[in-house]
This record gives structure tokens, C-alpha cells and sequence, in this order.
């Protein structure tokens, strides 16, 4: 009798995902060391499909395929079938995607591979409907060819599964470092504005993603030269992402991306991780713009986050799925005559005009609401009628079917969350924001850590048995960071300490420098992956460089220098061959060379460290550090203000470049003027010139 079970096996498992598909007369097993190790044994090939709860084609893929028997009985007989979930194995999850990107095809979710024995793809496709339709391929005939070449054809798919072996080691087991200029970043910010869509920002072209880290380094460009071209390139996107369908106008919210050009028709799902890097980019971008629209979205969205996205261990749960009753976006969408329904023959064709309700729609037949024809903010009383309106609909539409909730918390995603919260509710003076961070904080450390282990997900009182990825332990340390800086509590300062201990030992590539993103002892992968290609959320080895730093400036401790410099040149030809691919190692290597450095002494309950801490906060400047001390409370020895205290009695600040500090600042205006980047310090006294000349020529002419 054979030691595999013909059976499916996700029934034992607690992640929601392979839940969902416990039930298929597919022989799934999870990813892991048993499968590969039951297809060695049998000779068998893998058919690996790798998915997510909120992928609404990975659904669709579940009920008219996965669900067929004769489909299953195809894939029983000839493959072990192995489901995994990219989100609880992101690192594996990418091992694939970049695995069918070395055979020339584009990847995705649903990601379905086949694989050699040991591991290896040969062949795959994404979504694939059970017969021929739309042009596309059946999956029925595509695993009886895949099944037939395995066993006829050999040579070929050893020959396919090899070259994508020396691809993955082209990717990630070559030798890049170079200590590269850091003068290459203004050149490519250039590069990338002009890929820039002029009429509706984004990058061009179907679909649009936000791709935050980009914009980010743009935005950058804009701060060190005030060249109008970065600024509008920024806010034409964020001003089309907000206005248009890809925002939930009833109940807050981002979608992950718009399918088209327009920014009109979303993805319909909500990821955290989205939302999270939006928050952080809008709250950035308002310090210099001060724009209603994005104080607006900042506010509404975190009203989603803490309306909906909790969980029970008071985290932030991963995604908000596509789908209800089977139907990618039904929650979403209006005809014409529900909302006349709702709103009555006074409010909707106002409501309509704005939000672009039309009789046909936009999207099979309903409509997405959007304020892309209507964009910017109304008059006062018409902005309440629209309030009015929108209440109204999200109270009809809570009465429908809602999508479910994928409640696992992930760290890295928390990660994210926890530091733009902590960031938006400091610059909008929201402290119970600043209060949420720390409870999602709190309920990652004790739901996902064992000492200064951290794990990657975790549901209802269980968490993976997979240790989080250098990604996660990246979030959180940033996290960790922010809270210190924001709230001065040294706890947070201990296990930022911690996390990146267990980087060092248990994930940093010691010979050429870098972090891989798992740990030597995942046996189950076919490669480590190390690199510093942005992926949909910022690399992480960009991540870790700028917390090196940060940890560096905090304590002077010479080793995390030395991390920092190693790891960003670690990634420099990577960096030469590929900058528009790698935003967040850019990003990190200017933090790390003009980080400004702000220090406050004093009481932070008076009034006038307030009124210091408010100038810092109210300027946009991406590369900023601020510590706040009480009076006679000592900086490490090395660091630039080191032994400067207060002046005459008062708060007191010094804002720090390098090993140069500025004279002591008593004065807010003076602090919040320094602050501001010396281009645009320029353009004020250049406009007050032609101001003051106005006032002369007009005082002349009376």
C-alpha cells in the first residue's frame, strides 16, 4: 500500500486559503517538503498552483476547473497537485513567478506551473478556462499534452527545467557589487517622469498600478530641484487615483490597480499593503501641497482600515476579496436606477452627474462610481449634498452580500500599516491613529513571535509554521522605528534591536553582502533569493539599508555603518544595469547620504516643543529623522549634535546633515523655513522679491 494518500489533504490545514479548496476532487497537498518529496519518490510531476483569498480569476479557476471531476481525474493520475498560498510563501511564490518569466511568458495569479520532480518548472500558464474559449488554450488539453511530453519527451523537459535553473542563478547567485554614484538617481527620476501618462498620470498604458515606490523617488526629484515636471508627474497620478473608480467613494479605500488606462474600472480587490503605501505617499505629498483631496483620502481610507481590517488580535487583516456571490465586484456596482432608488429624484441626478452614473454604465452595464469628470472639490453646500448622498449609499449597499475578509495578519503587510498609521495620525494630529499602530504593533508580537523570531502570518490563534521572510522582518523593523521616533518609547528602539540581530545571523549573505529573503535552513526551496528588484511592495533589501541607517544614527553602533554600506553596494550593478527597477534601494542610498537628522530638546508636553515638533511635521521631507530628547537626556557619542543642549531655557532644535549641525533654533518659523528644500527656498525669496517690487511700482503709480 502506498505511503501517499489518494486524497485531497488541505482539510487539516488553518490557512483560509487551502481551506477554500478542501472540497476539490483534486488530490491537492500544500506546498512543503512532503509533497517534493512524494514526487520524487514517485517520479511524478508537480503541478504546482499558487493563489491568494482575494484573486478573483483564482476563484474562478476553482469553480469552473479545479471543481470538474474529469479535470481532477486528469490531474490525479498524472501529477502530484500541490496548492500554495504566494501571501503565507512569498519567497516560493516568487521563485515561480520569476520561473515562468525565464520560459518568456508574463506571470500572475493564478500562477499554475509544472514542475520536474525536484522542483523545477518546465512549462506553465496563468489562468486557463476548462475548454478553448476567448482564444484561449483549455486547460483540459493543455496537462494532457504536459503529461504526455513528461512521458514521451523527456530530454525536452529536462533541457527547459535546466534553463530555467541557470536563469534563476543568473538572477540571484551573481556576484553584482559596485559602489555605484549616487548621482545616477537624478538621471533616472528623469527616465521615469517621462514614462509618465500626460492626460491621466500613472505609468502608461492598461492595466495601472499606483507602483508607490516609484512615484516616491520622483516625488524626491521634485524636493531636491522643484522642477514642476516631478511634482505634476506625482500629483497628476495621485489625483486620478483618488478621484477615479479605483477609490472606494462610499466606504474608503484603494483597489490594487485599475484595469485601464483611466483609472475608471478597478481590480475590485483591497490589499493592506495598497493601502498602506498610499496612506504614507498621500500624507508625504499633502506636507508640501496641503491638497483637501488628500488629507480626504488619507482620512477616509484609515476609517476603512479600522472600520473593517481589524482583526480579533487587534492587527490588520490581509485583503478584502473581489468577489461576492460569485461575481467579481457585484458589492461595487450600481445601475442607474438603484441609485435613483436611494437617493430620490432631487439628490441623484446631481449624484449622478458628478460620480458618472450613466444608463449603461461603465462596466458591464453598471456603473463605477468615479469623479474623474468632476474632479476637485465643489462648492461647500454641494460637497454636503454629495456627503449626504454617499452615506446614504453605503448604508443601502451594507445590505448586500459582502465580500469576505481574509483576516490572516501578515507582518510584513503589518508592517507597512502600523508605520503609515503612525506617520499620517503624527501629521494630522490623530492619536488615536498613533494608538491603533501600537495595538497592531503589540498583536504582532504576540501572535506572530517567539523571541526575536518572527513569523509570517497568522489566523485565529495560529501561525505558520514558515519563519517570516527578511520582507517581514524588514516592516516590522521599520515600524518598530517610526513608533520610536514618534513616541520615544525605548521598547521599540529593543526589538527593531532584535529583529535585525536575527537578520544578521539568520538571513544576511555574508560573503558578498545583502540580505536573501529566507533563511538557509527552507529546505523546501529550490533556491535562496537575493535581490533588489522592487516587486509589488518595496524591496526589501532597500528597506533594511535605510533602517541600518536609521539604527546607526540612533546608537552610533559602527556595525550597522558598515551593514549599510555593504548591502547597498551589494545591489550596484543591479543598481547601473536595472535603476528603474530597484526605487526603494535609491531611495535608501539618499537617505543614507543626506538623511536630515532633527533634534528636539525638551519637555514634548509643552507647548513650545509642540510647536518645534509641528514645523518638522508639517514639511515634506522624505529623508528625515527626528528625535525628541527631554532636557539633559544624552545623544550617543559620535552623533552630530552630541553635548548641545537647550538654549535659553526653552526647546531647543538642531537639524543635522552628515557631521554638521545647524545652530540651535528656538523659533518654529525659522525651524519649518530651514526645512524647507533649498530650491524651493529660492523660488519663496524670488516670488517675495517680485512681491515686494509689485508693492514699490503700485505705490509709485498712486
Amino acid at each position: 500500500m502506498s505511503d501517499f494518500p489518494a486524497r485531497n489533504l488541505l482539510a487539516d490545514q488553518t490557512n483560509p486559503y487551502l481551506l477554500l479548496h478542501k472540497d476539490d476532487p483534486v488530490h491537492w497537498r500544500p506546498w512543503g517538503q512532503a509533497a517534493l518529496d512524494e514526487a520524487k519518490a514517485t517520479g511524478k510531476p508537480i503541478f504546482l498552483s499558487s493563489g491568494f483569498a482575494s484573486c478573483h480569476w483564482c476563484h474562478v479557476m476553482q469553480r469552473e476547473t479545479f471543481s470538474d471531476p474529469a479535470i481532477a481525474e486528469l490531474l490525479n493520475a498524472s501529477f502530484i497537485n500541490v496548492k500554495l498560498d504566494r501571501e503565507e510563501r512569498p519567497g516560493i511564490d516568487l521563485i515561480y513567478q520569476t520561473s515562468i518569466q525565464a520560459l518568456g511568458q508574463p506571470g500572475g495569479w493564478p500562477l499554475n506551473l509544472f514542475l520536474s520532480p525536484d522542483g523545477v518548472t518546465f512549462t506553465g500558464t496563468t489562468y486557463l478556462p476548462p475548454e478553448e474559449r476567448d482564444g484561449r488554450p483549455s486547460f483540459r488539453r493543455t496537462i494532457t499534452e504536459v503529461a504526455s511530453t513528461f512521458q514521451n519527451r523527456r530530454e525536452d523537459v529536462d533541457k527547459a527545467a535546466q534553463g530555467v535553473r541557470d536563469a534563476l542563478n543568473r538572477v540571484w547567485n551573481t556576484d553584482n557589487p559596485l559602489n555605484f554614484d549616487p548621482n545616477i538617481v537624478e538621471p533616472v527620476s528623469r527616465r521615469l517622469t517621462q514614462r509618465i501618462d500626460l492626460f491621466f498620470g500613472g505609468f502608461e498604458g492598461a492595466p495601472k498600478f499606483p507602483q508607490i515606490q516609484t512615484l516616491t523617488l520622483i516625488w524626491r526629484a521634485f524636493m531636491r530641484t522643484a522642477a514642476h515636471q516631478f511634482g505634476n508627474a506625482v500629483t497628476l497620478t495621485l489625483d486620478n487615483m483618488s478621484q477615479g473608480g479605483m477609490y472606494d467613494h462610499l466606504g474608503g479605500g484603494y483597489a490594487r490597480y485599475a484595469t485601464d488606462e483611466r483609472w475608471v474600472v478597478p481590480s475590485f480587490e483591497k490589499h493592506l499593503s495598497d493601502n498602506a503605501a498610499i496612506v504614507e505617499m498621500l500624507t508625504l505629498v499633502w506636507q508640501l501641497t496641503r491638497s483637501p483631496l488628500y488629507a480626504a483620502r488619507v482620512d477616509e481610507t484609515v476609517d476603512w482600515l479600522l472600520r473593517e481590517m481589524v482583526t480579533n488580535e487587534g492587527g490588520f487583516a490581509a485583503s478584502l476579496n473581489s468577489e461576492s456571490e460569485g461575481e467579481d465586484g457585484k458589492f461595487y456596482l450600481w445601475t442607474e436606477a438603484e441609485i435613483d432608488d436611494v437617493l430620490g429624484p432631487n439628490d441623484a441626478p446631481f449624484f449622478k452627474q458628478v460620480y458618472g452614473v450613466t444608463p449603461n454604465g461603465n462596466w458591464q452595464g453598471k456603473s463605477v462610481l468615479h469623479r474623474l469628470n468632476a474632479a476637485g472639490f465643489l462648492r461647500p453646500d454641494q460637497e454636503a449634498v454629495l456627503t449626504r448622498c454617499r452615506r446614504m449609499l453605503l448604508m443601502a449597499r451594507a445590505k448586500r452580500v459582502r465580500p469576505t475578509v481574509d483576516k490572516r495578519m501578515l507582518a510584513d503587510w503589518n508592517g507597512m500599516a502600523i508605520a503609515a498609521l503612525a506617520q499620517a495620525g503624527a501629521v494630522f494630529r490623530k492619536p488615536e491613529w498613533h494608538l491603533a499602530a501600537i495595538r497592531a504593533f503589540r498583536a504582532v508580537e504576540d501572535a506572530l513571535t517567539d523571541g526575536d523570531k518572527l513569523y509570517q502570518t497568522g489566523h485565529d490563534g495560529h501561525r505558520s509554521d514558515a519563519e517570516a521572510t527578511a520582507e517581514a522582518y524588514a516592516q516590522m523593523i521599520r515600524a518598530a522605528l517610526i513608533l520610536h521616533e514618534f513616541g520615544g518609547e525605548a521598547r521599540f528602539l529593543e526589538r527593531a534591536r532584535q529583529w535585525m540581530a536575527r537578520l544578521e545571523t539568520a538571513f544576511r549573505d555574508t560573503a558578498r553582502g545583502g540580505y536573501y529573503l529566507t533563511t538557509a535552513d527552507a529546505t523546501d526551496a529550490i533556491i535562496r533569493v537575493r535581490t533588489g528588484l522592487d516587486q509589488n511592495t518595496p524591496n526589501y533589501n532597500g528597506v533594511i539599508a535605510e533602517n541600518l541607517a536609521r539604527l546607526y544614527f540612533l546608537t552610533r553602533d559602527e556595525t550597522y555603518r558598515q551593514n549599510v554600506n555593504a548591502t547597498v553596494s551589494a545591489f550596484g550593478q543591479e543598481v547601473m544595469r536595472q535603476a528603474a527597477n530597484v526605487p526603494t534601494l535609491l531611495n535608501a542610498t539618499e537617505f543614507v547620504v543626506v538623511a536630515a537628522q532633527i533634534v528636539i530638546i525638551g519637555d514634548e508636553r509643552s507647548p513650545d516643543t509642540q510647536s518645534l515638533v509641528r514645523a518638522v511635521l508639517e514639511r515634506s521631507v522624505p529623508c528625515r529623522m527626528m528625535t525628541i530628547l527631554k532636557p539633559g537626556q544624552k545623544l550617543p557619542n559620535g552623533h552630530p549634535a552630541f553635548g548641545k543642549g537647550q538654549v535659553n531655557g526653552k526647546a531647543t532644535a538642531y537639524a543635522c546633515v552628515g557631521t554638521t549641525c545647524s545652530d540651535p533654533i528656538n523659533d518654529p518659523v525659522q525651524l519649518s523655513n530651514m526645512l524647507l528644500p533649498r530650491p524651493f527656498q529660492i523660488q519663496a525669496q524670488m516670488q517675495a522679491q517680485q512681491q515686494a517690487a509689485l508693492r514699490n511700482v503700485a505705490a509709485n503709480n498712486r
